[in-house]
């Protein structure tokens, strides 16, 4: 799975955070990185608040998601050089000042990256993956990734390994795998409904 970086751009607006949330959280799935969910979405939310809190409400701002190494990265930039996000001791009774502790506890590091006319506030979220493009999931993911690459390279005869498979091609490759498994099923003489209700059950029982 090829994750390439993705970049939006919005006006840091309280009204915005829950559809950046949301964009993440759809993001992340295409992904295949579910598990990051939660933690990349308060870290989002915790970024722009402060950029409305410290830059202005309507401050033109983007938000990126990337990987580095296989780490998710999330940054948030905004025009103002000045404003910098600062990590503080926070009481507990407190109503703010929380953000940047909370992004310091929940991503595995985080920083800030100074321009002349912009900053770029970013935090690093740790994946269960072996590579950027590769996918979590134990040895039946690496194997289905393996016979996706064989039918996705008919597919495509330029895409010379899963990786560089676009998500489209990728599926088209998968459900061709299952058509065929049924196909030779029934060849042998299995009813592929019972075939199907099986591979569910086994499925959803995680076996």
């Amino acid at each position: 799975m090829v994750r390439k970086s993705w970049e939006f751009p919005f006006l840091a607006e309280p009204a915005e955070v829950a559809a950046l949330r949301r964009i993440v959280r759809l993001h992340l799935k295409a992904w295949g990185l579910p598990r990051q969910t939660e933690v990349a979405q308060v870290c989002v939310s915790e970024l722009v608040a402060n950029v409305i809190r410290h830059v202005g409400v309507g401050t033109p701002t983007a938000l990126r998601l990337s990987m580095r190494g296989t780490y998710l990265r999330l940054e948030v930039r905004d025009p103002d050089s000045r404003a910098l996000p600062t990590l503080v001791a926070v009481d507990p009774d407190s109503e703010s000042g929380r953000g940047m502790a909370l992004v310091n506890a929940m991503a595995d590091r985080w920083g800030v990256l100074l321009g002349s006319d912009h900053k770029v506030t970013w935090c690093e979220i740790a994946t269960d993956l072996s590579t950027p493009n590769g996918h979590a999931g134990g040895v039946r993911v690496t194997r289905a990734e393996a016979m996706i690459c064989l039918y996705g390279a008919v597919a495509s005869p330029r895409a010379v390994n899963a990786s560089r498979l676009s998500g489209a091609v990728a599926k088209d490759a998968a459900i061709d795998v299952i058509v065929d498994l049924l196909h030779w099923m029934v060849a042998h003489g299995f009813d592929a409904d019972d075939v199907l209700d099986m591979a569910q059950a086994r499925f959803e029982s995680g076996v």
